[in-house]
């Protein structure tokens, strides 16, 4: 393979990338989750600290585990995150971005504003990771600081694009960082372990609608600033 073709297939496991909500059954053997892990371990973490630590589940193994957290869940138990994930109040253009995704999915699914019955059911659907043949759960001990989760967020893109490589599409969901004492109870993790969140990992479902969302980004030009360049075109 040639630059141009290595180049290009690179891109395309980057831009392929989205996060699915419907799974086939297919078995994904633990060689092949064992070897994205590998893959995403070459992520860059200051001075070489490699802070993630992942916990894969399948089969009966995940089955037990998303039993448990989905009935927290439906049960209406609230637990305090152990971190932040957005702010209390949302302002533009996050707000915007935030609703276009949230109404785009809900109208796929046929579900309209205010039926919180709906919702809270879609949502129970990350607890199942979505039907995913393999779930993980992401921690990183709590004593850590802003520096590694820095980190964490290259590895954890780098396990989503090398699965698009081997064809497995995967969701990433911060939905498990909301109950970190059911999924820490439920994994046997002290508390020093934060849970970062889950990822779910099969073949994507192709006749989902719920997969055919595709979710915008803005241009580079949207978000930079350029400087220095001779041509400011190239």
């Amino acid at each position: 393979m040639d630059m141009m073709e290595g180049s290009a297939a690179v891109d395309a496991a980057i831009t392929s990338r989205r996060s699915l909500r419907a799974f086939l059954p297919t078995p994904v053997p633990r060689a092949t989750v064992e070897h994205l892990l590998d893959v995403a371990a070459r992520a860059p973490s200051g001075t070489n600290m490699q802070p993630w630590r992942a916990h894969v589940m399948a089969g009966e193994r995940l089955r037990r585990f998303c039993d448990e957290v989905e009935a927290a869940f439906l049960a209406g138990i609230k637990e305090e995150r152990d971190y932040r994930y957005y702010p209390e109040t949302f302002f533009e253009p996050y707000l915007a971005r935030r609703r276009e995704v949230g109404w785009g999915l809900y109208a796929l699914l046929g579900i309209g504003r205010g039926d919180t019955d709906k919702m809270q059911r879609q949502h129970a659907r990350n607890f199942r990771f979505f039907d995913a043949p393999v779930g993980v759960i992401f921690t990183i001990d709590r004593r850590l600081e802003i520096g590694s989760w820095l980190d964490y967020g290259m590895f954890l893109q780098n396990i989503m694009v090398a699965a698009r490589g081997l064809g497995l599409d995967t969701c990433p969901q911060a939905a498990f960082a909301n109950l970190p004492n059911t999924v820490r109870s439920g994994l046997g993790l002290p508390h020093q372990d934060v849970v970062v969140c889950g990822m779910a990992i099969g073949h994507a479902d192709p006749d989902a609608v719920v997969n055919t969302l595709h979710t915008t980004r803005v241009p580079a030009r949207a978000f930079t600033t350029f400087e220095g360049f001779q041509d400011p075109s190239t």
